[in-house]
């Protein structure tokens, strides 16, 4: 095993024993960048000279016996719909292809002070408006677990990186399952934070009350560390909840005896592959053999959550995308004659497709006459939702479901087909319309494709959703590596 197959804390805990230097680590993942990015395609930017440079300084800060910050140097891959200073932010559009922000979005600085090495940003749905990352105007990424698949969306270049030793851990943004989904899809460790826990300055905004960023990782311990480094309350952002977090690292202990954990029966229905409920039943068993309570329950309002989950993303879409207009940053046509004009070329050609289609169905939505209709209707089944959620957790302590119905599909087979792409996120979208922190786990492999299981939280309760992800992580003993980490190591 490379060391770029290690997991975070792993490589940290090498560098400290002195088995290894910081840019030791980091040349294993640009090797294997340079061996397998034109397969996968998991960036849109790279930054190696940038890396280098960072981890030139940290090995000096190591040899005087200085201390480094809680990432350790460890190799870093940014989702990119976060503004990076000095490193193009694209959001994977055609609109912002040449952008440069002049600041750092507050994850991103936090992550600097921490001693961040970042090799690059990765490839995602456009806008994060997606569930496979083919909505990229920059091309697809492929899963590295069988590259004739999707990796998930909206952050799958993030998932895939991961995946593939081309990033230790990475930062990723869910809203509507967009970390959880592609960490499903790739065999990784994945985790949408309470909405509020961690700030959203300098996020490129899709739908300002369902974004939130988190983390993906290889293993549990990775995702607690950089939860705690992560979350906190920033002034610059009006939705961060107040307080200090705790240490999420002090929470993973193997012992969920007594836990009860709900399995919602409308995320366990049709549609749900054969393969997939098997991998999740027998992870249901192995949490009973661990102590937990598993009891099957019933939340009757998730049924509607797709349905209200597209009527709200898309409105907040449509007003947020507002600002790329070709007047201040970003793409600008030239071959207008005036302004109506130039705002219609510029966003014709700027927007992909999928950006299109949920603008005009949230501007629809919001229009006059359909506003109480649509929007209206929707805001009340959150409501819905939310109370759903928080009578289930008088009972439970989590809740437990797949993280996706299925495992990763097809390249190309779900481009023209909409709602069966949207469907794919079912499991995830409830989550976010309820504001509530959740994680999904790698929990088996159907058909040699990884199967993710999904741990839902009470709000501000990651301590307990991070513990029971780790329980069963510890009882499963295995670490989900695609077969592509084998054929680099042979190259």
């Amino acid at each position: 095993m490379e060391l770029c197959d290690l997991t975070a804390w792993q490589g940290m805990d090498m560098v400290s024993r002195g088995e290894a230097k910081v840019s030791e680590i980091l040349e294993s993942v640009l090797k294997r960048i340079d061996q397998v990015e034109e397969k996968v395609r998991s960036f849109i930017t790279l930054t190696p000279d940038l890396a280098l440079r960072e981890t030139k300084r940290l090995d000096e800060k190591v040899g005087k016996s200085e201390e480094l910050g809680r990432t350790g140097g460890i190799p870093l891959a940014v989702k990119d719909v976060l503004c990076t200073k000095g490193v193009r932010t694209t959001c994977a559009s055609r609109i912002l292809e040449n952008y440069i922000p002049v600041y750092d979005a507050t994850v991103i600085d936090k992550l600097k002070r921490e001693d961040m090495v970042m090799v690059g940003k990765t490839n995602m749905d456009e806008f994060a408006m997606g569930s496979s990352t083919e909505n990229s105007s920059f091309g697809p990424t492929s899963n590295p677990w069988d590259l004739t698949t999707v990796p998930g969306g909206s952050s799958g270049g993030s998932a895939a990186a991961v995946a593939a030793g081309e990033a230790m851990w990475s930062l990723g943004s869910d809203t509507g399952g967009s970390i959880r989904q592609p960490a499903s899809f790739c065999g990784v460790v994945g985790m949408k934070p309470t909405y509020g826990l961690v700030s959203r300055y300098g996020l490129v905004a899709f739908a300002s009350s369902l974004d939130q960023v988190g983390p993906i990782t290889k293993d549990v311990r990775d995702c607690a560390l950089l939860m705690s480094i992560l979350a906190g309350h920033d002034p610059l952002d009006s939705t961060s909840l107040p307080g200090e977090p705790p240490d999420y690292l002090s929470s993973l202990r193997e012992d969920i005896r007594g836990l009860k954990l709900g399995v919602p029966e409308e995320l366990w229905g049709e549609g749900l592959a054969p393969g997939v409920r098997a991998c999740v039943e027998s992870a249901l068993r192995l949490l009973e053999e661990l102590g937990a309570m598993v009891e099957f329950t019933s939340l009757p309002s998730l049924k509607y959550a797709l349905s209200a989950y597209y009527i709200i993303a898309p409105a907040e879409a449509s007003s947020n995308l507002a600002r790329y207009d070709g007047v201040r940053y970003g793409y600008r046509s030239e071959e207008s004659e005036d302004v109506m004009e130039m705002y219609s070329r510029t966003r014709a050609r700027g927007f992909g497709q999928e950006v299109k289609r949920r603008i005009m169905l949230g501007t629809y939505a919001l229009s006059a006459g359909y506003y109480e209709a649509y929007y209206g209707q929707a805001q009340k089944i959150r409501t819905l939702i939310v109370r759903d959620f928080q009578s289930a957790f008088q009972r439970f302590d989590l809740l437990v479901s797949p993280t996706s119905p299925t495992t990763a599909f097809k390249l190309g087979e779900k481009v023209d087909d909409p709602l069966s792409m949207y469907l794919s996120d079912v499991c995830t979208i409830p989550v976010n319309l309820a504001g509530i922190p959740a994680i999904s786990i790698p929990c088996g492999l159907d058909q040699g494709m990884p199967v993710g299981i999904q741990f839902i939280g009470k709000a501000l309760d990651e301590a307990t959703v991070l513990r029971a992800a780790y329980s069963l992580e510890r009882a499963l003993d295995r670490r989900f590596l695609p077969p592509l980490i084998a054929e680099a190591g042979e190259s």
